[in-house]
């Protein structure tokens, strides 16, 4: 019977030769045979405390049943399940010893058995970094079945343990119904206390297998991968105890800070080789690119507990099953998934920068005032929601309202980016996935995401938007909030000083770790060129590169809140407010470089600086140097479309680029009026058509509407017409203009309509004006 584990069986008719002995006790053989059937009912509780042990690695709820009906045949229900919590103690450490010693034992390449003398601490120490996941993973798995076990055991005691047997296997039911109700509140308090003892066990040996191996080294898939796993583990802590499993969370939090500061620092340097490697050419994408794409952003498309298959269980109820219920009758949440980057795909990169062979033959075409939109473009275009092409019926004035405004009709959609921008981009997800995985560490990540933003930011500053004559043009090129917002990243992030030796105090030392030196622009992006327009196309790539980059980080603004600690949730609004957003103002500093000298407006001062001024009667001709201004302009214009033939230069921008260039030459023809020493009323009308003149003209070229300063230089001549009083008021009420311009205004009215008292009074005026400034 006890070959067949018949526990209950053999008890009972164990139990029962010893009532029919007791009987007949005075007959002194019957004596004998009772001490012999105590022997065996000794024996036979020896060898169901050994299965009763087997319950702990592999519960089977026949073989269980049986345990738990031989035990109460014994009156011994409390007892068996002492010996139980004591059995499952012991599996737990038997468990991770046998699986550690295994992988040390391979790695080592010999039987030598000094390993199995080491303490468990002393053996996680031995592991190599190339076992140290694998091992991991098969400890996770042979402690899950160890608390499945628990879990069923638990199970089985809220189903049966109440007089409601299962049958079991030879169809008998012996249960006793007599059990108090003392033996089983002991049993259920027992049970639930035993959880937290468990895990509490589970805890404490995988966290010195963690803190066994230094893993600053490992590779970052790796790394997650440890994470990943840790994460797991803690969720079925949750679902097994309601444990927030403080002791594996406090451990993995040390292990990851650290590796994440080595990560993040060796990742900023190459970002600074990235960055002065870079000849910002444009990365080819799809017009559909969207970095959830990409697979560093695939965890966000899915969620990393497995769930069965949807097509053997709907949706909503595989959301509702714990781990345990998952896996009660079979498969582990640990069993270790195949890498399967292989197997996936990113579509994302457009065959030499083109979605179709028509779109390569249309995809920049020149346009000016006067050409019509070519046939293929009327045909042909990106959808801009799918990124298909071609799309038919794309109406004439569609295509028209396009014309001059993007430079580059076609890939419309396709971002601006270079290659370093899709790395940072990748970073930031691989980031993600570490903070996904161990949110108490979210804010020290997303503060090292923001260095990322800060550095490219910085960078593209240096490059192409430093300037020292922007302030002095007057026309507010850098807003307060974006100089404040540079002047913040070169004093937190940038170290300047990097060729000193001198060795400073160690907060200082410390400091400097903590900084990136200064990037340079590589010597092969030349920026001084007229015929590139100044290294337009570059400039465009680098700064609407930033512009995207900015926008990912505003796609992934309520991903990041969401895992931020509130007391921290100021830095990440900060940090949104004050730099994320300011990216799109360092188009105005950058592209004025290339206005300041796409136009030769020193030449125009030249051609202004000839006329004559002073004419007695009305001209009806306007002078030659607006001539000369407005094929500036017209060249300037089919540069532009050269330009488009390398990159899209997309509508703010180009806005951008004539909006300087109109306001640059509207302010030199003010300072070209400036200049004038003697000017009669006609040679006023005659500026007046000169103005209208190329006003005309110019919005033939552009669309920009209404043209920028057009009343910077209307109101300045027609201030020649005012008298003393009116003079005086409006010289005071005028400050953009210079005290060059306004003093010339004075001096060519006089002894037209101003004597020689009203001049100084009114250049009195102005000198009060300028008084505060200096």
């Amino acid at each position: 019977m006890l070959e067949e584990e018949d526990y209950p069986g053999a008890i009972q008719l164990c139990l029962e030769c010893q009532k029919a002995a007791s009987t007949f006790k005075h007959y002194s053989c019957i004596s004998e045979l009772n001490s012999k059937l105590q022997d065996t009912l000794e024996q036979i509780e020896e060898q169901l405390d050994v299965a009763l042990s087997k319950i702990c690695k592999n519960f089977d709820i026949n073989h269980y049943t049986k345990v738990q009906q031989a035990y109460r045949l014994l009156g011994k229900t409390q007892t068996a399940m002492d010996q139980l919590h004591m059995h499952f103690t012991q599996a737990i450490h038997n468990t991770v010893f046998q699986v550690v010693l295994g992988y040390v034992e391979l790695c080592a390449g010999n039987t030598d058995t000094k390993f199995q003398k080491l303490q468990y601490k002393d053996l996680c120490t031995h592991i190599t970094s190339d076992s140290y996941i694998p091992c991991l993973a098969d400890l996770c798995k042979a402690l899950w079945e160890v608390m499945l076990s628990y879990y069923r055991t638990m199970d089985w005691h809220e189903k049966y343990d109440h007089g409601e047997s299962p049958s079991s296997s030879d169809g008998n039911n012996i249960l006793d119904t007599e059990e108090t109700n003392f033996d089983r509140s002991y049993v259920e308090k027992k049970l639930e206390h035993g959880l937290s003892r468990i895990w509490q066990d589970v805890q404490l040996k995988v966290k010195t297998y963690l803190l066994g191996t230094d893993m600053s080294n490992f590779k970052y898939d790796d790394f997650i991968f440890v994470l990943d796993i840790i994460s797991r583990l803690v969720q079925v802590g949750e679902e097994f105890c309601g444990s927030k499993s403080e002791v594996l969370q406090d451990s993995i939090r040390k292990q990851s800070v650290n590796y994440f500061k080595n990560y993040h620092r060796t990742r900023l340097e190459e970002l600074r080789m990235f960055l002065e490697n870079e000849t910002w050419e444009l990365c080819p994408v799809k017009s559909s690119f969207s970095i959830l794409q990409l697979h560093e952003f695939k965890f966000m498309a899915q969620s990393r507990s497995p769930t069965v298959s949807p097509s053997k269980q709907p949706a909503l109820e595989t959301e509702d099953l714990t781990l345990f219920e998952q896996y009660r009758n079979g498969g582990n949440p640990f069993e270790i998934q195949a890498n399967n980057k292989d197997d996936e795909t990113e579509d994302v990169l457009a065959s030499n920068g083109y979605e179709s062979d028509e779109q390569e033959k249309s995809a920049y075409q020149e346009y000016d005032s006067d050409s019509d939109v070519p046939e293929e473009l009327k045909r042909d275009y990106v959808d801009e929601q799918t990124g298909d092409a071609p799309v038919k019926s794309v109406s004439r004035e569609t295509l028209r309202s396009r014309k001059r405004s993007d430079y580059c009709l076609n890939k419309v959609n396709a971002p601006i980016l270079t290659n370093t921008t899709l790395n940072v981009i990748r970073l930031v997800g691989k980031y993600m996935q570490m903070m996904n995985i161990l949110k108490p560490i979210a804010f020290d990540v997303i503060h090292f995401m923001s260095q990322l933003f800060d550095y490219y930011m910085y960078a593209i500053y240096t490059f192409f938007g430093r300037n020292n004559t922007f302030e002095s043009t007057g026309l507010g090129l850098s807003s307060s909030r974006l100089r404040t917002t540079l002047n913040r990243i070169q004093e937190s992030l940038i170290d300047l000083d990097v060729s000193s030796d001198v060795a400073g105090t160690l907060t200082a030392v410390e400091e400097r770790k903590e900084k990136v030196p200064m990037p340079h622009l590589s010597h092969l992006v030349v920026l001084t060129s007229s015929n590139s327009l100044y290294g337009l196309a570059e400039r465009v790539i680098a700064t609407e590169s930033l512009v995207f980059l900015a926008e990912q980080f505003e796609f992934l603004q309520s991903h990041l809140d969401a895992v931020m600690p509130p007391a921290k949730k100021p830095f990440l609004q900060q940090f949104y407010s004050q730099t994320v957003s300011t990216a799109s103002e360092l188009r105005k500093p950058i592209y004025w470089i290339v206005a300041a000298k796409a136009i030769d407006y020193e030449q125009m001062l030249l051609l202004m600086a000839n006329m004559k001024w002073d004419v007695k009667e009305i001209m009806s001709q306007h002078n030659i140097y607006v001539d000369s201004l407005l094929k500036e302009f017209e060249q300037f214009n089919k540069r532009m479309n050269e330009v488009s033939k390398r990159v899209r230069i997309p509508l703010p921008v180009s806005n951008i680029l004539w909006e300087h260039c109109i306001r640059l030459a509207n302010r030199t023809i003010v300072e070209g009026y400036a200049n004038v020493k003697k000017c009669s009323n006609e040679g006023r009308a005659l500026m007046q058509l000169d103005f209208q003149q190329f006003l005309m003209k110019l919005e033939k070229l552009t669309d920009i509407r209404p043209i920028p300063d057009k009343e910077f230089v209307e109101t300045y001549i027609k201030a020649y017409y005012l008298t003393e009083n009116d003079m005086e008021r409006w010289i005071k009420e005028h400050r953009e203009y210079s005290t060059k311009q306004l003093t010339n205004l004075v001096n060519v009215c006089l002894g037209s309509h101003i004597n020689k008292k009203a001049k100084q009074k009114l250049l009195a005026a102005i000198d009060d004006l300028d008084r505060p400034k200096r």
